[in-house]
Formats: C-alpha cells, structure tokens, sequence
C-alpha cells in the first residue's frame, strides 16, 4: 500500500530527528565535516578583505626564576588566543563546540612567536596542554599552557635597590598588519595567580601597550607586556650591609688601642682589610661583570675606603710617636752621665744585673759597695792595682744573707797570704776604693715614669671617624631610596 507522498515526508522526517536524537555526535561529526569541506587552512579569515584581528589575553601562574647573569627570566602562562574565521560559523542547539587538539591542524591558526623569547615550550605532560572551542558566529579560543624564557635587559646601577622591568613581546612572524592585527582583549590582558609569590622580587606592575614594529619587509603588529619586579632588600642587608658596617666599627677598636700596640693594630686592620677584600668580591658573585659600579659596590668601596683609612691613620699616629712616651711596665730610677746614649746606660744595666747575680749570696752592709774581683791564684794578688771603673758601681741594698758555711771554714783553716787554687775571693774593698775615688759622674734628675700616651689623633678620630661614616651612609641611602623611587614611578 502505497502512502501518499505528503505522508511520506512527514515520517522521514520524523524518522531523521529520532536518530538525531539517539546519537547526537554523529550529527557534530556531519557539521564538523560539513564546516570543513572545502576549508583550506593555509589562508586566513577574510583574504583578500580587512585584516584579522587576534584578540590576547594572559594569566601568569608563576615566575621565576629570575637571572641577572643571564638577564633572562621565566614564567609559567595560559597564553590564550582568540579571532573570528566566519567560514567556521555554524547553526545549531549547542552555542560552543570543544574541539579535539586535532583539529587545530585543519583549521587556520595565527603564527604567533615571542620576539625575546630563548627557550620557550609547550607542556606536553600527560598530554599537550591546549584546547581549542568553536562559537557560533565563527569565533575561535585557542588556548595553550607555556613556559616562557625571555631575555629582560636589566639596568643594575641601583642594585639591590633596583626595580627591573622585564618585557614580553611577541606578535605574527609573517603577517604584516595588511593581513594580521594583534589586540589586547579588552576584558582581561594580563592577569596574575592570587597565590603567586617570588622569592627575590615582588611584582608591582604589569602595564600592556600595543605596537607596531617597522622593518623593511613591511610593518606587524606587536603586544608588548612589562613586568616590573622590585627586589627584596633583606638578603642583602644581612649578608653583605650588616657585616661591613660591623667591619667597619671593629676596625675603630684601634683607636682605643695603645700607640705602642703596633702588632695589634697593624694585625686588626690587616684582618678587617682581607674580611671586607672577601665579602665584596662574594657580593659580586650572582651579578653579571657590568662595565659601571652598583649602588652595592659604592656601599662596599665604602666600607673599604674606612678600613683602610684606620691603617694609614695607625701609620701617622707611629710616625709622629717620640721615644719614651709610651708604657712603662714598672717604676725605676736612672743615673747615668749626662753624654751617655741609651744604648750605654742598657749596656750597663746588663752588667750590673749580671754582677749582682754573682754577689746574691753575700752580705753588704752598706748601700753604695765598690767591690773588687780578684782571682786567688794570681801571683800579685799583694800589689793591688786600682779596680776598673766597671768594678766599682751602685748597688739597692738587699737582705742579708748567711755566708757559706764552707767557705767560712776554709778561710779559717788557710792564711791569708796562702790562697787556694781555682777559686774567687771576694773581698770588701771599702779601704783600697776610698783611696782611689772613682772619676766623678754628673748625676741628672730621676726620671718620673710616664704610662700611656693617647696620641691627640686618636682622640679625635674616636669621633670624626663615626661622624664621617654616619653622615655618608645617610646621604647614600637617602639618594639611592629616593632614586629607586622616582624610577618605580
């Protein structure tokens, strides 16, 4: 039985939207394929009319790290990308299509590239981290997870109180602004993680401009993005500012030092000379070999140009130190003559101490003893001749003490006139020195002791020194500050 033909479309027709309904990928498999046959990827939306214009926005995940050797650093993104091919414009129930990443290699996408960029890459773990949703109106989001490494040319006269702006600039590699135009989405450009943290910088900015570079091979479109990163301060104020400055006071402990303290004074500055040699060579160890001084290498001259100021200070006080102004360790009296020279009255010193430690075991009665030494065995022992003048000298009295007992008793049993061999008599010379009076000496005044000069340089250095570096140190803080403030600014 044959059904009219009015009736047979109907059931087709309701046949049709039962399957449809039944097996709904199906009909996204026919309007893909519909949408795609007779596509050509390799020319862009609209050729031939106005250009295309990608849309761009950003979300930093992470940054770091962070190289001022190399001038680079890193970033962690979703960099997303978005334009209008009308060709992909369909019509249906569902407004958005997420397409497989396969199908990016159908469909037309920008040759976008990061003009600083040195090492970037696609995450590709589990799988390549990208997906692509097709609009309605033809509107295309492409979005992909990179890892950006871009050069970022760093200005280190202030260092550490510097603030870097790092850029990011990328745009078509091919296109010329005739076929392609790069935008900034005007709902989001840039936008930051909430739990993103550095661990040398904080993140105070990130302006975004658009730009066109001029070559000769025609003008492109450019997006440019500014990172400005302020460094932290407090990993050099406790490894580099904290231990000069402390340098620096310890090296003034030598003006409370002795003048006469040469080994201690010279050993101090030599030591804090080497230390601050070692902490401002470590200082430059992360920092790349610039032509200009940082604000960290004054700061470190600085300290240097003290410390070794403390040194030659040291010298002028030694130079102008006369002799016996300095300590004296015990309290004595001085008689020489007057046309002796030190060296002399040392020498005689060394006698007398060396005659008295002959004559410890004897008593003297009388403080000013001449004594005369005269070997018993001599043969003209009867005719004595004058004693020499060394023989003849001052002695402090001292306690007496028991004669020897043996000597005693031998002096007894033997005659005067028969001495033994190989043996010293000392005898009392009191009736042959009176008779020859030794030469007479001009006596000068007792010296009085003297302790411990303080040089006049060293009392006023106690105070110039600190002032100096105080004043200094303010004026350097407060034209670095103020100048690393006007440029973040």
């Amino acid at each position: 039985m044959m059904l009219p033909p009015p009736l047979l479309l109907l059931c087709l027709f309701l046949v049709s939207c039962e399957s449809g309904k039944s097996n709904p990928h199906r009909n996204v498999s026919e309007l893909l394929d519909n949408l795609l046959r007779g596509y050509d990827n390799s020319v862009r939306p609209d050729f031939g009319g106005p250009p295309a214009v990608v849309e761009v926005d950003m979300v930093v995940r992470s940054m770091g790290p962070i190289s001022e050797v190399d001038m680079t650093y890193s970033m962690d993104c979703y960099f997303r990308q978005t334009w209008v091919d009308r060709r992909l414009a369909f019509k249906g129930s569902k407004e958005t299509l997420a397409l497989s990443i396969s199908m990016l290699k159908r469909i037309w996408k920008p040759d976008t590239y990061f003009y600083n960029g040195k090492q970037s890459y696609l995450h590709t773990i589990t799988t390549p981290n990208k997906f692509v949703r097709l609009y309605q109106d033809g509107r295309v989001l492409y979005s992909s997870r990179l890892t950006i490494k871009a050069g970022c040319p760093m200005n280190l006269e202030n260092f550490p109180m510097d603030t870097q702006r790092c850029p990011l600039k990328f745009g078509s590699f091919g296109y010329t602004t005739q076929d392609v135009l790069y935008q900034w989405n005007s709902a989001r450009k840039v936008s930051i993680a909430e739990d993103m943290k550095l661990s040398q910088f904080d993140l105070i900015a990130t302006p975004a401009a658009n730009q066109t570079d001029i070559v000769k091979a025609g003008e492109y479109s450019m997006l440019l993005v500014s990172f400005h990163l302020q460094r932290h301060m407090g990993n050099f104020l406790i490894q580099v500012y904290g231990p000069c400055i402390l340098l620096v006071v310890l090296s003034w402990v030598s003006f409370w030092l002795n003048r006469e303290a040469t080994a201690d004074r010279v050993s101090l500055g030599i030591t804090t000379v080497l230390t601050m040699t070692f902490l401002g060579l470590e200082a430059r160890t992360d920092l790349p070999k610039v032509a200009y001084p940082t604000a960290l290498d004054f700061f470190v001259f600085l300290s240097f140009a003290f410390i070794f100021a403390t040194i030659i200070q040291f010298a002028v006080v030694h130079y102008f130190t006369k002799y016996g102004s300095g300590e004296v360790y015990f309290s004595s009296e001085f008689t020489s003559d007057s046309d002796s020279s030190d060296s002399d009255a040392w020498d005689t010193d060394n006698a007398h101490s060396s005659q008295d430690e002959t004559l410890n075991d004897y008593s003297l009665p009388s403080r000013d003893t001449c004594v005369e030494v005269i070997p018993l065995s001599a043969p003209s022992c009867l005719q004595r001749e004058p004693p020499p003048p060394w023989l003849c000298f001052s002695r402090p009295q001292r306690r007496p003490a028991a004669f020897p007992t043996a000597l005693r008793d031998q002096r007894r049993r033997d005659p005067p006139s028969a001495p033994a061999p190989n043996l010293t008599r000392r005898r009392r010379s009191s009736a042959s020195c009176p008779s020859r009076p030794p030469p007479q000496r001009r006596r000068r005044k007792k010296r009085t002791p003297r302790y411990n000069s303080v040089s006049k340089i060293d009392r006023a250095s106690r105070f110039v020194f600190p002032l100096c570096f105080l004043g200094i140190n303010v004026f350097y803080w407060y034209a670095y500050l103020a100048r690393s403030e006007r440029i973040k600014n």
